[in-house]
């Protein structure tokens, strides 16, 4: 059987969900609990792009793959459904909803494609017997990453109008939310009200990333890569000189934080 063809790849997770010859660890999963191995290798996707890394990226996306095989396979046992039926449900669904490219529909700009897809989701919904959603904010996923679902909500937000003209509306939410959290500094603050105040700063700094017209959860996570790496870095160069990170070098640890960053640029 070819190694390229979708076959072969049904037929590996078909062996190893055998129930005589299978693997007795892949015998004992269900979707919940790969469902943690579904969001690391979606993450393992992500880092590759990130990366600008080609060869990590087609390895990844060939483990995301072996998820979406698998579940399709645990359907099938309980006769829900199949491969096949994953594959026609998202090519039907691709086609319907682009209309302006697979019929004769006209669109005049990006912004419009969006508006027809969302119509195209509530006539699906309505099509199915689900219930029309009430508020514009149904429908945003509670598993999405936090800043991934703050950006969303805040879109739902925007279509509606209720958002801020510009960037600098934003930047003055932030430094008023900054401020509220400041008077939290005390000691005898309340625990649950600094909770509360820095989720608005955060809900607030993805508002000025959208603005911006930056993804805020690849922002944190370049920022992520950025730290690690130049504190690595810090470690080596205090190494070098026969020493550790520790509390009593914290000067000197800042100042080779400057002297990495200044490298960097």
């Amino acid at each position: 059987m070819d190694p390229r063809s979708i076959e072969a790849l049904l037929a590996v997770v078909a062996r190893l969900r055998d129930p005589e010859h299978g693997c007795p660890w892949d015998l004992e999963q269900t979707p919940r609990t790969i469902l943690p191995f579904t969001l690391e290798e979606a993450y393992e996707v992500a880092e590759a792009i990130e990366n600008d890394d080609m060869a990590e990226l087609c390895e990844e996306l060939g483990d995301l793959l072996f998820q979406v095989a698998i579940y399709s396979r645990m359907a099938e046992e309980d006769e829900a459904f199949d491969f096949g039926d994953v594959v026609a449900s998202i090519t039907g669904k691709m086609i319907r909803r682009h209309p302006h490219v697979f019929g004769n529909a006209q669109v005049a700009s990006e912004a419009e494609v969006r508006e027809n897809w969302e119509t195209m989701k509530a006539a699906e919904r309505e099509a199915k017997g689900r219930r029309l959603r009430t508020s514009v904010m149904e429908g945003v996923a509670q598993a999405l990453p936090a800043l991934v679902r703050a950006a969303k909500l805040q879109k739902r937000a925007a279509r509606v109008g209720f958002d801020w003209d510009t960037p600098d509306g934003v930047a003055a939410k932030i430094r008023e939310e900054l401020a509220e959290c400041e008077e939290t500094f005390s000691a005898h603050a309340d625990p649950l009200q600094r909770v509360h105040e820095v989720g608005d700063l955060l809900f607030s700094c993805v508002n000025l990333a959208r603005h911006l017209g930056v993804d805020a959860e690849q922002a944190l996570r370049a920022a992520n890569h950025r730290f690690e790496r130049r504190f690595m870095r810090v470690e080596v160069c205090l190494g070098a000189a026969g020493k550790q990170p520790a509390p009593e070098h914290r000067d000197e640890m800042e100042r080779l934080w400057d002297s990495v960053k200044q490298e960097e640029r």
